[in-house]
């Protein structure tokens, strides 16, 4: 088992440790934001909640320029000066008194946040081999969860507290947790040589013009309403239609973290090629819809049997969680082309802001209020979005080799 959680020797443990420390942090600040703002700070519930939705969209409008960024600069350079953004961001919600000055930070947060991860994903591409970016993406993303678990456990201490000083010991670790990021980048992690771009890929926002791509990302976005779905809409699902006991919802959530750091690198390892990698998606997309009619066969059910549906609802949940992620990983970076990870890993990485945007709206008007038929429609959503990756990803297959042809051509000529 150990060998499925520990990273072997080099990039990928450097890789897995600096993102364990980082979700720490994070997880810390998710479980406190929203208590500290509203109890301490003096925020009203909507206030917070349009702040954070309006950072969250900007830093979606920011995603591909930041992208460009990274591919000029260098992940290095770009992932150190984002985590160094990203901790004093957070480390100004310490002094924040009014709303403007929130959202200010708020934006700066979420934009070197999300900028993160797509330098991240640009540093891994062009540092590990195709056929491993799923395995080492599996290993990071274990150790994803371990932090945030852990994270969410200290910031739970800070809760049962409920003084300013313990929430501003949160904030001050997850500054620091970013700070210890971007030293660990940039003393532990080789300097990458920037990639030259083909002729055709030296213009600005290449990604945007890449319909496949866009087309594949659309797709993902999709997908990754699975995300949102154990902390927003399950427990108003248990609470609204089902006998279940609500402590329930705590024991999903471990359930669902616990079941990835201990799984993701074992089912992660069965993709090494784009071929394996569709057939994973399209895999995941038959597994969420049987977690989806498993949810909704929960509602009106005596206690026991609700709970044990939802236990076996939630496992298909994870695994087609898991089984997605490691499908995707593969096609978002074999897709991309060189010197132009960042743009791409930017575009991609935003399906996860999309569906954290526009999820607990979407699965609380879908399956909280619409009900089991609701689940039976999500279900099939996931089940479409996951059949539909196969051609997308043959139509970008075909685009790219036409433009190689192109390139060849023109070479040729000059």
């Amino acid at each position: 088992m150990t060998k499925h959680l520990i990273p072997p020797p080099g990039l990928t443990r450097i890789f897995a440790i600096t993102q364990m420390i980082s979700s720490v942090g994070d997880g810390a600040y998710y479980v406190c934001v929203a208590m500290y703002f509203t109890q301490i700070v003096g925020f009203s519930p909507a206030e917070l909640g349009s702040g954070l939705t309006l950072a969250w969209v900007i830093a979606l409008l920011a995603g591909v320029p930041v992208g460009h960024l990274i591919d000029h600069y260098g992940p290095r350079r770009m992932g150190v000066l984002l985590a160094i953004g990203a901790s004093l961001a957070i480390g100004s919600y310490m002094l924040v008194g009014s709303l403007p000055l929130f959202i200010i930070a708020a934006c700066v947060y979420t934009i070197c946040q999300r900028g993160m991860s797509a330098a991240q994903q640009a540093f891994i591409a062009a540092v590990v081999d195709k056929s491993k970016i799923s395995e080492t993406k599996g290993f990071i993303q274990s150790t994803f969860n371990i932090g945030l678990s852990t994270g969410a456990a200290i910031g739970g201490v800070a809760l049962l507290i409920g003084s300013r000083n313990s929430y501003l010991i949160v904030l001050a670790l997850d500054a620091v947790s970013f700070l210890v990021y971007a030293w660990m980048m940039l003393g532990r992690l080789p300097a990458v040589a920037r990639i030259e771009s083909s002729r055709s890929n030296q213009r600005r926002f290449t990604v945007l013009r890449d319909r496949p791509y866009m087309l594949i990302s659309v797709i993902n976005a999709f997908l990754m309403l699975h995300i949102p779905l154990i902390d927003v809409a399950l427990p108003l699902w248990i609470a609204r239609w089902t006998a279940a006991p609500h402590w329930i919802v705590a024991f999903l959530f471990l359930l669902n973290t616990v079941t990835a750091a201990l799984f993701q690198v074992r089912i992660s390892r069965g993709v090494i090629d784009m071929a394996s990698a569709t057939r994973f998606v399209r895999l995941a997309g038959v597994i969420l819809l049987f977690s989806c009619l498993a949810f909704a066969s929960s509602a009106g059910m005596p206690s026991l049997w609700a709970t044990a549906l939802l236990v076996l609802a939630a496992i298909l949940q994870v695994l087609g969680e898991m089984v997605q992620f490691s499908g995707t990983w593969t096609i978002s970076f074999g897709l991309a082309p060189d010197g132009k990870q960042g743009e791409y890993q930017s575009i991609f990485g935003s399906g996860l802001t999309v569906a954290e945007l526009i999820g607990p709206l979407v699965l609380t008007s879908l399956v909280v209020y619409g009900g089991p038929i609701g689940w039976i429609r999500l279900g099939v959503v996931f089940l479409v979005a996951g059949f539909s990756m196969g051609p997308a990803v043959r139509w970008a297959e075909r685009a790219r080799q036409s433009m190689q042809v192109v390139q060849i051509n023109t070479n040729t000529q000059s």
